[in-house]
This record gives structure tokens, C-alpha cells and sequence, in this order.
């Protein structure tokens, strides 16, 4: 099932998420439901906080992007390999490498983006859809899509990371996906 993506202004999107259980209430249906809502919204992340539920869940395919990669993007990132993965109960263990700069999105702000600034590098412990525990390093665009969606289990958002002036720049626009006054190929619900 299609769930309606929760748009910026909703509080849901600024709470920490709470850790769940493999008893939490058709846990199979709701990831399924996360993979159908990611790919209708052409998305290549989607955190539970991000459908209405302040759980710490997250479920990435970075395969769009990586499928995706002209020449100069497959020479920067020559051992990118598409990731599919669900994240329950994750924790960042480390960020490292260099910083660089990448234009992201979000479903949750549509029409928005920017380039923010992200370590190259991350080591994550999380359980699995099966409630193995797993730690895992990813390195590149995978990373940065891991730290994005662990940013929403965060109670945080991409735009936390923009300098003062870009925040005021973009206001308005903020202010118009909080009303409801814009316009997406999916979903959404809005804090009115």
C-alpha cells in the first residue's frame, strides 16, 4: 500500500525515534509498504518518521542513482555498488573520511534542494528486516543516503545543515510545502 509522505512542518519529522521490537504490529506489512511508497515516489530512502510513525526505521536502494552515473560520476565513485537495505534500530557507530559537497532532496520537501556537506564514510549497527544484528560500512552516495535517512530517525532534516542565509532564502518555499501549496507526483499529508 501507498502511504502519504508526511511533509515539512509536521512534528513528527522533529522527533527522536523510538527503538522498536520484532513484536512491533505488522512490522513485514509496514516495510513493505515503506518499499512500494519509496519507489512510487521515485525516492531512494524513506525513514518511518517520513510516513507518520516516530519509529527508527529507514529502508534505502540506491540503485536509481548509481544506474544513473554518467562517465565522470562513475570515475568519482568507481566502487559504488547499488545497496538495498533495511535499517531497524540503527546507530551511527562512525562518520569519517573527507567532506563533500552532493545537491540532495527530499520527499518530505519536495522541490527543494541543496548541496550539503557529508563525511564520505560511515559504520552503522542496526538490525536487519529479520532482526539479525548487522554492523556495515558504506562509503559514497550509499553513506550519504544512510546519513540522510538516519538523519530523520534524528528528529533532523537536510536543511538543518545550510547556512543561515540559504535557511532565509528558502523560506517562503518552506513555508508553502508546510500550507499545502505545493504540487507532487505522490502522496503527501501536511501539518494544517
Amino acid at each position: 500500500m501507498i502511504l502519504p509522505i508526511v511533509a515539512y512542518g509536521h512534528p513528527v519529522l522533529r522527533k527522536v525515534a523510538e527503538d522498536i521490537t520484532p513484536e512491533y504490529p505488522e512490522l513485514k506489512k509496514l516495510i513493505a509498504d515503506m518499499w512500494e511508497t519509496m519507489y512510487h515516489s521515485n525516492g531512494v530512502g524513506v525513514a518511518a518518521p517520513q510516513i507518520n510513525k516516530a519509529i527508527r526505521l529507514f529502508v534505502i536502494d540506491t540503485e536509481q542513482i548509481v544506474e544513473g552515473f554518467d562517465e565522470e560520476d562513475k570515475r568519482e565513485y568507481p566502487n559504488e555498488k547499488p545497496t538495498k537495505q533495511v535499517f531497524i534500530n540503527a546507530r551511527i557507530v562512525e562518520e569519517s573520511g573527507k567532506s563533500w559537497a552532493y545537491n540532495e532532496g527530499c520527499l518530505s520537501i519536495p522541490k527543494v534542494r541543496e548541496d550539503i556537506s557529508r563525511l564520505s564514510h560511515v559504520r552503522i549497527r542496526f538490525m536487519d528486516e529479520n532482526f539479525v544484528e548487522q554492523e556495515k560500512e558504506f562509503d559514497g552516495i550509499t553513506a550519504r543516503v544512510i546519513q540522510h535517512e538516519y538523519d530523520h530517525i534524528e528528529g533532523k532534516l537536510f536543511i538543518d545543515y545550510l547556512p543561515m542565509l540559504k535557511k532565509r532564502l528558502i523560506k517562503k518555499k518552506l513555508e508553502d510545502i508546510s500550507a499545502g501549496k505545493v504540487r507532487v507526483d505522490y502522496k503527501m499529508t501536511f501539518n494544517r
